[in-house]
Parts: structure tokens; sequence; C-alpha cells
């Protein structure tokens, strides 16, 4: 995918306007609070209908605007195309986001089909630095976006999950019960193996990726290792033997189950662990090395995605220089060629590394091209 033009229309701050941004690496620079992660926003709202910041829809329209609107025109698919959605800030509308593409209304998973995006903000240091939850949204994200069925496996998983715990809290007070509990526990069992096998087969592609771009990145002065955690042997296991033994650990466990209230296995509970020269990059990495694993991740993502579906996502990259050093700025900036990529920053000082791209600026909510190399 190749975004070739983006107009905006009462977005967040942004001053009305357009960019036509080039086909490579594009920096974005200006002071906090201008607009660049807005400007990234909005790339990011056109390939899935939805802000990577958490936003409701009606917080996209900016203040004083009846209402948002984003257009782009982008090449995907081997044609080109475009997409145009409405945001609306009040209630008084049934729905508040309309999405066309090619005039045509579609929902946002229609969109997502049609697109592809990664992005990386500074937010996304919690896949280091936090606990496992936020590396199983990750992982369980990506699939989805490139599996539509895996989203619907782990969509019954969670609902079967949920149905189990309560199961769990009742039994004590309703004995009766616990014969209905092996029912769940061969429903919950079949999706995990699931679940567990096509986050394992993932995870293995990704860490190769990951290896790679590391490599790069930290000038082969470092190896970034990603593995799946989980606690029941899963090597070279079919999703149907990943139930099985899913099963076994649940059944052995029940009665702790039972004492606590919820489902202590299953891959709700798995980990991804990422360890940097062979030590644990949550734990031992420094601030720059967990930020170049992040980044290792995500341009891993990218890689997969282009592998999986056929078309290279664009890279959004928010606030991704800063406590790197010079080398790995260079690498980003220079070698990541095969993307169209966005780079927002601070310091001028970081778009003047750049050998091949466009420059914007970004002051008060305007756009500005200052340069093409």
């Amino acid at each position: 995918m190749k975004l070739l033009k983006l107009n905006f229309k009462g977005f967040r701050n942004l001053e009305d306007g357009f960019i036509e941004p080039g086909e490579k690496v594009n920096v974005i620079y200006g002071e906090n609070a201008q607009g660049k992660t807005n400007l990234l926003e909005a790339v990011w709202v056109l390939c899935g209908a939805h802000s990577f910041r958490g936003a409701k829809d009606s917080e996209l329209v900016g203040f004083n605007s009846e209402k948002a609107r984003l257009y782009a025109e982008f090449y995907s698919q081997n044609r080109v195309q475009n997409v145009q959605i409405n945001f609306y800030p009040t209630q008084n509308k049934k729905d508040k986001k309309e999405i066309l593409i090619n005039a045509i209304p579609k929902s946002a998973a229609e969109l997502v089909e049609k697109t592809g995006a990664v992005v990386f903000s500074p937010e996304d240091l919690t896949l280091v630095k936090s606990g496992p939850a936020f590396r199983r949204k990750f992982i369980d994200s990506a699939i989805c976006r490139q599996k539509v069925k895996y989203a619907s496996v782990l969509g019954k998983y969670n609902k079967t999950l949920n149905q189990r715990n309560a199961l769990l809290k009742d039994i004590p007070k309703h004995r009766e019960l616990m014969e209905t509990l092996e029912i769940w526990d061969t429903a919950l069992c079949s999706l995990g193996g699931l679940l567990i096998k096509e986050r394992i087969d993932y995870i293995k592609k990704l860490n190769l990726c990951a290896e790679e771009y590391h490599d790069g990145i930290s000038s082969g002065r470092e190896v970034l290792k990603i593995t799946y955690d989980t606690n029941f042997e899963t090597e070279n296991l079919t999703s149907q033997q990943l139930a099985e033994e899913m099963l076994k650990k649940l059944r052995a466990g029940v009665k702790e189950d039972l004492m606590r209230g919820y489902t202590g296995t299953g891959p709700h509970r798995d980990d991804v662990n990422m360890e940097i020269n062979g030590v644990s990059a949550r734990n031992f990495g420094s601030q720059g090395q967990q930020r170049s694993t992040v980044l290792s991740l995500k341009l891993a993502e990218a890689r997969l995605h282009r592998e999986i579906t056929g078309e290279n996502p664009i890279v959004l990259l928010d606030d991704v220089l800063s406590e790197l050093d010079n080398s790995r700025q260079d690498y980003l900036l220079n070698k990541t060629e095969n993307y169209q990529v966005f780079i927002t920053c601070c310091e001028e000082s970081n778009k003047e590394q750049l050998k091949n791209g466009r420059i914007f600026k970004i002051d008060r909510g305007k756009v500005r091209l200052m340069s093409s190399l």
C-alpha cells in the first residue's frame, strides 16, 4: 500500500489542508503539541477507521467543527483507490462514523482488508516494560489484522472463558454444577489449542524477522530473541494436540481454579519472552534497547503483513528517534526503503540525517512541505 494523497478537514487540531507524501520516508518535525501525532493518527484511521490512541470517534472532531472529514487516495491491490471517512461530534446521528471506499459505503472490516499500517508510539514501550497482557494483545492484534478467522476464534474463546469463570464462582454454592464443568473445559481447550498454535507459528516467523531488524538497528551488537511462553509442552504439536495438553493441565488444576474463582491455564495467561543477548529485555534492557526491541517487532510485523497479504503496509513511527543513538536513527531514516514510512520528531537536527525522502514541518496544525530529497 502507498498513500498518494491525504486530505483532512476538521480533524483534531490540523488546519484544513492536504499532503502528498513521498513513496519512501516522510519526516514530520515540529515542536510538541503542534499536531504531529494527529497527522499520523489520520493516516492510521484511514487504514482501520479507529484511533491508535484509544480515542472515541467523536473526539477526532476538532473544536468548533461540525464534523471531521478524512479523504485519501492510495495504491493497493494493483490499482489506485480512495477512501473517505466522516466523523460526527454528537450523539444525534445513529452512526457517528461513515466509511466510503471508492464512493461505496463500507464497514471498518472491509477497510482493513484493503489497507494496511503498522504503528509505533511511545505507549508501545509497554510491550517490553509492562505485564503479559500487553504482549498478548500485540500478538493477537497483529494476527487478527492478517487472518480474519483468528478474530472469530479469539472472540469465541473469550466468551467461553467468561462462562467457565462464572461457573467456577457458582460451583461452591451449587455443587451440582460441577458436572457441567467438563463441557466448558472441552470447548475452551478446543478453541485454546487453535489460538496457541496460531500464536506459536506467528511468533516463530516474527522472531526471525525481528532478529534481522534488531541486528541492523544495533549495528550487529545485539541479538534479539522472541519466544512464546506457556505452562505446558508445545513443541511441534498440532492444534488438536495442544488442546489435549491444555485439557490435561486444566483438569489437574481444577481445585486451584475453584479456590481462585478463575481459569489459571490457557492462552489468556501466556506470555511472550523477549531477550537481548540472552538476558531479559524487560528486566535488564536500557531505554534505548527496549525502544529498539519494540521497533524491531513493529518492522517484523510489517514484513509478515507483506508475506501474508502480499501488500506492504504503511509504517508509522511516532516520536521514535528519541533515546536512540545516531547509528540507530540512521537505520530507521535511511534503511527502511521497502516501506512508505512516516516519522515524527521534535529535534530539527534529526531531519538532517535523511538522505532520500520528504520533510514536512507542522506548526499549530498547519503542515508544509519543506524539502524533497
